[in-house]
C-alpha cells in the first residue's frame, strides 16, 4: 500500500506542469473572457505528456535513489572487521574506521559484517552467514 501511494505521488509530481497548464488553459483563461482554442490547448498538453514519456525512465529512477548522505547510507553497507567484536570493536567501510557492536554474538578480525544500525557515532552490526 505504502508503494502504491509512493507511486502516485512520483506521477503526480511528473504530471504537475500538464495539470496547471490545463486547469490555467480550461478554466482559469476561459473564466478571464478569453477563449482558448481548442486544438492549440491539446496540441501545448499533448506536448508537456510527450516531454514526460521522455523524461519519465529518468525522474523515476532519481526518485527510487536511496539517501547517499549521512549516517542512514551506511545501514545495508557491508564492513569489515578490523578490532574483533566481542561485542564491540571496530570495523572499516571504504576508508573509515567505525566503533561497532555486533548484535548476535562476535565477530573475528577480517570477518565481514553489514550495518542494521547507526547510534550515533557507533554503528550496530551483524555477523553474515
Amino acid at each position: 500500500m505504502r508503494t502504491y501511494i509512493k507511486n502516485i505521488l512520483k506521477v503526480l509530481s511528473i504530471l504537475a506542469d500538464e495539470i496547471v497548464v490545463g486547469i490555467f488553459l480550461f478554466f482559469i483563461l476561459p473564466r478571464a473572457g478569453i477563449e482558448v482554442p481548442l486544438k492549440p490547448a491539446l496540441a501545448v498538453i499533448g506536448f508537456l505528456i510527450f516531454k514526460d514519456v521522455i523524461a519519465v525512465k529518468f525522474l523515476w529512477e532519481i526518485f527510487d535513489k536511496r539517501v547517499e548522505v549521512g549516517p542512514e547510507a551506511l545501514i545495508g553497507k557491508e564492513a569489515m572487521v578490523v578490532e574483533e567484536l566481542n561485542p564491540k570493536g571496530v570495523v572499516k567501510i571504504g576508508n573509515e574506521l567505525w566503533i561497532a557492536e555486533c548484535v548476535n554474538g562476535t565477530a573475528k578480525r577480517g570477518e565481514k559484517v553489514k550495518v542494521i544500525e547507526v547510534r550515533s557515532t557507533r554503528l550496530l552490526v551483524e555477523r553474515q552467514e
